[in-house]
């Protein structure tokens, strides 16, 4: 700016005093100190808390119109409004931080501000004119901070999990599909890292997705507290300056508008105190997370060396893994997903402190909440998306390693035991070890077994499954 530029100002009023706002602003006075009070995170409000946001005021609007609360002409005009919000108009004038004291108040008046100045220039006003379309007086007729920020955080959190659903979906598919492609390759199962019994790779892969299903159950049951809502409850829950149409509308009018189901609260002073609702997505999306990155843990071992580990599968090559040793590729995608499970569960700790950390009728934290819970299912999704795409659909088999570690192992002789006996089966187990002669040899050298009979014991699907016989196997 040159030192002859004058930055156009408009003069504000609150209860705190007056202060400057920019002419072309469409957020006004409390913004304003709210972006000065909070400069913590550096960020700024998801969009779809944005989104949420408009969404919530047009059905407060609606109803408050309805109710015949506000004049047709301003009702019409906020619902204008916020449509030109959910169209992404004016995302730019949501300027304060995610994180913030009040209990989100900041966050509810940028919204009141916004929609207000939006709503009086197309009434023909110019912003800053209160007296047109009024943040508070038309905007947040009805409402209180502490009935609109838990529920457009609700909102939000039913959004982004709907795709947080989608990407576990394709990542469950994509298991399952290497569990067919794997289906008939058998490897040595591990117990505490150390040989146990054969298992099929393709049932290594099918447990995998099994896993991811069960998480995306779990975050898919939490949404059902979400669905309920304390909108009409104003400050405590008592539903003080409710009309009372609006009080029994709002809800209705707010599903309608978002076409999910949402109900208003049977307690609305119990969903005004409390939001442990919250707590539980938190848990669900960390215990998938956790769930994912445990695969990625075992994806990095059968994958090790390639020479000098396990190699028992082969990841995409994404990236040179070293700075100084050449042809060295890292496990970059399963690093990334079991970094991003360490960062949520931080994030679920915070959030189980600050869900705890109400008071009597308010929990004033659900800032921090919403960022957390915003951050784990974004991060959770991009990592589940980076993993199937990057990693999962690429991986391959090494069929030859797996059989060789499998007869160098002593763990076949597990399944000789229906056959031969225990201490029989023992006794072979512990010259192998001894000697360094597979298995299958001595077996064959001691003549315990013919090869046939030892063919048919050892079938990749006979070694693991359970239900048959010795005398079907054998005859004996």
């Amino acid at each position: 700016m040159k030192d002859n530029e004058m930055i156009l100002t408009r003069l504000e009023s609150d209860s705190i005093g007056e202060k400057q706002v920019p002419a072309d602003a469409y957020y006004g006075v409390q913004s304003m100190r709210a972006m000065e009070n909070f400069s913590i995170t550096g960020a700024r409000l998801h969009t779809e808390m944005i989104n949420s946001l408009a969404t919530l005021k047009k059905a407060c609007a609606i109803a408050n119109k309805k109710a015949g609360v506000i004049d047709p002409k301003i009702a019409d005009a906020i619902c204008a409004a916020c449509d030109k919000i959910l169209a992404g108009e004016f995302h730019d004038q949501f300027i304060v931080d995610p994180i913030q004291g009040g209990a989100g108040t900041s966050t509810n008046m940028n919204a009141n501000e916004v929609i207000a100045n939006v709503a009086i220039e197309i009434l023909g006003g110019k912003p800053g004119d209160y007296s047109i379309v009024h943040p508070n007086d038309h905007v947040n007729y009805g409402q209180s901070t502490n009935d609109i920020i838990p529920t457009a955080g609700k909102m939000m959190v039913l959004t982004l999990l709907e795709g947080l659903e989608d990407s576990l979906k394709l990542l469950r598919d994509a298991l399952n599909k290497k569990a067919e492609e794997f289906d008939g390759i058998l490897k040595m199962g591990r117990t505490q890292m150390q040989d146990a019994v054969p298992i099929r790779l393709g049932q290594e892969f099918y447990a995998y997705a099994t896993a991811v299903q069960r998480a995306r159950r779990r975050i898919k049951n939490t949404k059902a507290e979400l669905y309920m809502i304390n909108m009409g409850g104003t400050a405590i829950g008592t539903g003080l300056n409710a009309d009372k149409e609006y009080f029994g509308t709002i809800a209705d009018i707010l599903a309608s508008l978002t076409e999910m189901p949402f109900k208003q609260a049977a307690d609305l002073i119990d969903a005004t105190q409390n939001i442990d609702s919250f707590a539980a997505v938190s848990a669900a999306i960390k215990n998938g997370a956790i769930a994912i990155s445990k695969i990625a843990n075992d994806l990095r071992l059968m994958s090790s060396g390639p020479k000098t580990g396990f190699g028992e599968i082969n990841l995409p090559a994404r990236q040179n893994g070293s700075s100084i040793m050449p042809g060295k590729v890292n496990p970059v995608i399963p690093e990334v997903v079991s970094q991003v499970a360490f960062k949520i569960t931080g994030n679920d700790v915070a959030i189980s402190m600050a869900v705890e950390g109400g008071q009597m009728e308010l929990n004033a934290f659900e800032p921090v909440v919403f960022q957390c819970l915003f951050e784990s299912i974004s991060m959770l999704k991009n990592a589940v998306e980076t993993f199937i795409y990057n990693c999962i659909n690429g991986i391959t088999a090494n069929e030859e390693r797996c059989r060789e570690l499998l007869d160098q192992s002593v763990g076949t002789i597990t399944a000789l035991c229906p056959h031969i006996g225990y201490a029989r089966s023992a006794k072979l187990a512990k010259e192998a070890l001894a000697t360094g002669v597979p298995v299958r040899k001595l077996i064959l050298d001691h003549k315990v077994m013919t090869e046939e009979e030892l063919d048919t014991i050892l079938n990749a699907y006979t070694m693991t499954r359970p239900g048959i016989s010795g005398k079907e196997l054998i005859g004996k």
